[in-house]
């Protein structure tokens, strides 16, 4: 059941297409009835805050792609798209804004969404245990209040308010390659000769920023790809998917007609005073596109057949928080107020001032005060609407290729997302970094992002900055090999983490053949997911709500039906210990073909597991099929498969196809 009641005047957002008539807009009477369905709540209108008392048995799912577990209690989150490469426990927002919560205990469950693109903050029994308090910049909110039998329901019901989750071609669950920057196309093709010669299965390989001509969308650098639609059939005929990337800023340059077009017809975002924005990302000064806008984004969307046209069937946008370098005007602020220290003596106090001059440069909030939008066709500050920035960019790439390849999938996945952008594309969960503790916040992330629509996500395996470790890269399979994005990327000057790179590149073939083998079960899985509105990745509790022990585990996930997993996050570790609130089959794969298996019982274990090894725990009576690898997931033959089943389960399976 779901239950709408507004707040103030909130700005649309479009991301819910079920129409749910409006119960409530008093505030007195929007607190009645809340707190009727959920005993405790209060609406603060003079805090511009809601807040719902905690039980001690209260978890509290959702958020998406925040820090720290999957369940939120006992921090301060913010809803506001950062650009922040720096994912620490003590940060309060990621790249995303998805505002919905799972409240749940043995006595009560119910959801919650709070539809504003604004900055909303989510202090979750932070300053009082027993307090989850919602605090609005602006008291203007759509508020949907879910309620079902248990938490499946209550994930059912909202995903039907904001619609079907994105399907991606089913190419896209092989494993890509990434790099910040392959610069050429004989580096690209040295890529995929590795690969090949390694005999590792490969589907898709990624171009960063510098396939560009000067960093400019819809380009592409005539010396270092001269024959670029030559190439791409190149690479195709060898199975291989180039995916280039797109950013929010368009370069301010004469006769680049994307530019051109857009300062013509005025599509820029602009200033109170009426002229456009000029900020700074990877080309230097750039405008922004107001997304915002349909025209704008039908414009912008068009701008994709460059790369359509010369065979491209694949993209990932970023920047599209958006990042900001600078801002023109606050650039020359801070160069004015540097001339007032030359000839000073720095003390402490004056240098740290000083040297934060330029700190406060890139992503200033000050900054995304400085422009607007026209929304509904009103001038808003962009600041309040910040969220939509990245979700409409996606929006306007999805539309286009409806328009543009009718007849055939896509891959679009984003940095920047607002739920409603789940109907785009998918997401990657940005730019994290070669560290044990990420392995365990990315499986950690995926429930919160599943729950949110965001079904087709998944991190950067291995990490994107700081130098990958052959051992980090291999335990980070334990996850990766059950993600629906799985793609190795590393950021310029970092370590090569390509896997040939390493010394056990047969034990990483090894395991990414095994990540085929298992394609047409995850896919189906998604595929589940997605048309059922249910969850591909979820958290034990979903599956066991009576499991008292299940309700406490944050690093064991269900994938699909079938089966449970638990990835090695610990350096150095030659084991783990897993908790079942059933009994298993325990699959310990080496490779699709060679594995160990044991039948354990509900409870306690300790589970060894060498480098090379990851662990799959195939549930009582369910079945796991497994195709016969392939280079690329096009040669996957259904009539190859074999079935791993446990207890009275029979081998069989339904399949998705495309």
């Amino acid at each position: 059941m779901i239950r709408h009641f507004r707040i103030g005047s909130p700005i649309e957002t479009e991301s819910v297409v079920r129409q749910v008539a409006v119960e409530e807009t008093e505030p007195g009477r929007i607190q009645e009835k809340l707190a009727q369905a959920v005993p405790g709540t209060k609406v603060l209108a003079a805090d511009k805050a809601l807040s719902f008392a905690l039980g001690d048995g209260d978890i509290v799912y959702g958020l998406g792609e925040t820090v720290r577990g999957m369940n939120k209690r006992g921090w301060l989150y913010q809803s506001n798209c950062s650009d922040d490469p720096y994912h620490l426990e003590e940060k309060h927002s990621l790249y995303a804004a998805q505002n919905f919560l799972l409240v749940t205990s043995k006595e009560r469950s119910y959801g919650l969404y709070v539809d504003t693109p604004g900055l909303v903050t989510f202090d979750i029994g932070y300053t009082k245990q027993g307090e989850m308090r919602i605090a609005l910049e602006d008291f203007d909110a759509e508020l949907y209040l879910v309620t079902g039998e248990d938490c499946r329901e209550i994930v059912r019901e909202f995903r039907e308010l904001i619609g079907p989750s994105y399907i991606p071609p089913k190419w896209a669950f092989g494993f890509g390659q990434s790099r910040w920057s392959y610069m050429t196309e004989d580096e690209v093709r040295e890529v995929a000769d590795r690969y090949q010669e390694a005999g590792v299965p490969l589907d898709s390989i990624y171009l960063d920023i510098d396939y560009m001509e000067r960093y400019k969308d819809f380009t592409v650098d005539p010396e270092k790809f001269p024959e670029f639609s030559d190439f791409v059939r190149e690479m195709k005929e060898r199975g291989i998917h180039l995916i280039p990337i797109i950013d929010a800023g368009v370069k301010i340059e004469e006769g680049y007609p994307v530019y051109e077009e857009g300062k013509e017809k005025g599509y820029f975002c602009k200033k109170e005073d009426g002229t456009d924005l000029v900020a700074a990302v990877w080309p230097g000064r750039v405008h922004f596109p107001d997304f915002l806008r349909p025209e704008v984004r039908e414009w912008f969307g068009n701008w994709y057949s460059f790369l359509l046209d010369q065979g491209i069937d694949g993209f990932w946008n970023d920047m599209n928080e958006p990042a900001i370098f600078y801002t023109e005007d606050h650039l020359n602020e801070v160069f004015e107020q540097i001339e007032d220290y030359k000839g000073k003596n720095l003390d402490i106090q004056s240098f740290f001032e000083f040297k934060g001059l330029v700190g406060t440069l890139d992503n200033n909030p000050e900054d995304y005060r400085r422009f607007y939008h026209d929304c509904h066709g009103k001038k808003v500050r962009h600041d309040k609407v910040h969220n939509l920035f990245g979700y409409n960019m996606t929006r306007a790439a999805g539309e286009a290729f409806e328009r543009l390849s009718p007849d055939k999938k896509i891959l679009m996945f984003s940095r920047s997302s607002y739920i409603g952008m789940h109907r785009y594309g998918g997401i990657w969960t940005g730019d994290n970094r070669s560290w044990w503790s990420h392995i365990l916040l990315n499986l950690q992330q995926l429930p919160a992002l599943n729950m949110c629509g965001f079904l087709y996500s998944g991190a950067d395996t291995g990490g994107f900055s700081a130098d990958c470790t052959e051992d980090l890269a291999m335990r980070w399979l334990g996850v990766s090999l059950f993600t629906p994005l799985f793609r190795n990327h590393a950021a310029m000057g970092t370590r090569r983490q390509e896997f040939y790179q390493f010394e056990r590149t047969q034990d990483f073939r090894r395991l990414i053949e095994l990540r085929y083998a298992l394609v047409p079960y995850l896919y189906s899985e998604f595929r589940k997911a997605a048309e059922k509105n249910g969850m591909y990745i979820e958290p034990l509790l979903f599956a066991y709500p009576q499991d008292e022990r299940a309700r406490g585990i944050e690093d064991q996930v269900l994938v699909g039906e079938s089966i449970m997993i638990a990835p090695v996050y610990v350096q150095n570790a030659a084991g783990r210990y897993v908790y079942l609130p059933e009994e298993m089959k325990l699959l310990r794969f080496r490779g699709w073909d060679d594995y160990d298996e044991e039948e354990l019982g509900a409870g306690d274990h300790y589970v060894p597991a060498r480098l090379n090894e990851v662990l799959v725990f195939l549930r009582k009576g369910k079945c796991l099929p497994l195709a016969k690898p392939a280079m690329h997931v096009s040669e996957l033959r259904e009539e190859e498969i074999r079935y791993l089943t446990y207890g009275d389960a029979a081998p069989e399976y339904t399949f998705y196809e495309e």
